[in-house]
């Protein structure tokens, strides 16, 4: 069998187990004790006993940020609002030039960060391949919506997983991996990563290390711990209050206090939101620089 027919058996299972346990709903009892084994592989094979130290994401941006996202839909599959203004703000207070991410959807935190970035690539799976998946003409259809039309934007249809990230022969100064979070992928997506980039200069940020901002996904953590090298484990840490997890090459720079990710806890930080609609896609399609 090809890597290809293997992929999309892959694929294939994963849709048919998640229909089984929409039918049978005590499946889901399997699943949180997958959870269990990668948090215990987590902390038998790399020591992290509370999952990744937590930073305040004002210890990373500045204590007084004021950012503003644009564009966002609040639909299914997004991120937050707070993990595109951590993307968005480390651009701007970095001056990033290159940005790099892998897995666009509908291009919202590629299209935040197009107006501070010279230039911007990402990465998804082709349409065709996402068709041969079972996935819906309207799903697909989706894709790039926000990005399609930027003109700093490079859209490479591909699977990370066997794409050459050299042949892009850029400088990243900033990556967003947010593509398939199998822990596997994760592991891929991490090492391709670790292997173009300059470690001493490159900000790497990975999206769903959290299933919210207080409850760690132990299978990603494993794949983010797996891909990376050890030496810089102790650069990755938690960002408060969102789902991301940070490589940040001088940690002392940008940070300086650390804790553990403690549950229920009082709120040390909250934000002020402002909410406008943007009914035309004319507002966001010609908003770079």
């Amino acid at each position: 069998m090809n890597k290809k027919l293997k992929t999309m058996n892959k694929t294939f299972k994963a849709i048919n187990a998640f229909l089984k346990i929409i039918k049978k709903p005590y499946l889901l009892n399997l699943v949180l004790n997958d959870e269990k084994n990668w948090e215990k592989k987590v902390k038998h094979e790399f020591g992290f006993q509370s999952g990744l130290p937590l930073v305040k994401i004002t210890n990373i941006l500045t204590k007084d940020f004021k950012i503003e996202v644009l564009p966002y839909a609040f639909l299914d599959g997004s991120c937050t609002p707070l993990d595109l203004a951590l993307i968005r703000g480390l651009a701007e207070k970095n001056s990033v030039k290159n940005y790099l991410e892998i897995g666009t959807w509908r291009g919202e935190s590629v299209a935040n960060v197009a107006p501070i970035a010279n230039h911007c690539v990402t990465i998804n799976l082709p349409d065709y391949v996402m068709k041969e998946y079972g996935m819906s003409e309207d799903y697909i259809n989706t894709h790039r919506f926000f990005s399609e039309h930027l003109h700093n934007v490079t859209h490479i249809e591909h699977d990370s997983r066997d794409f050459d990230l050299k042949s892009l022969d850029k400088d990243f100064d900033l990556v967003f991996i947010d593509g398939d979070h199998h822990s596997k992928t994760i592991k891929s997506d991490t090492e391709k990563i670790f292997e173009i980039i300059n470690p001493e200069k490159t900000i790497v940020v990975w999206h769903d290390y959290a299933y919210n901002p207080e409850k760690v996904r132990w299978s990603v953590l494993y794949g983010i711990l797996s891909g990376c090298p050890r030496a810089y484990h102790q650069n990755i840490m938690h960002v408060s209050n969102t789902l991301c997890a940070i490589y940040l090459p001088d940690k002392n720079k940008f940070c300086t206090a650390k804790q553990k990710l403690k549950p229920y806890s009082k709120p040390e930080l909250y934000f002020k939101v402002t909410i406008e609609p943007l009914n035309k896609k004319k507002t966001y399609k010609n908003h770079t620089n």
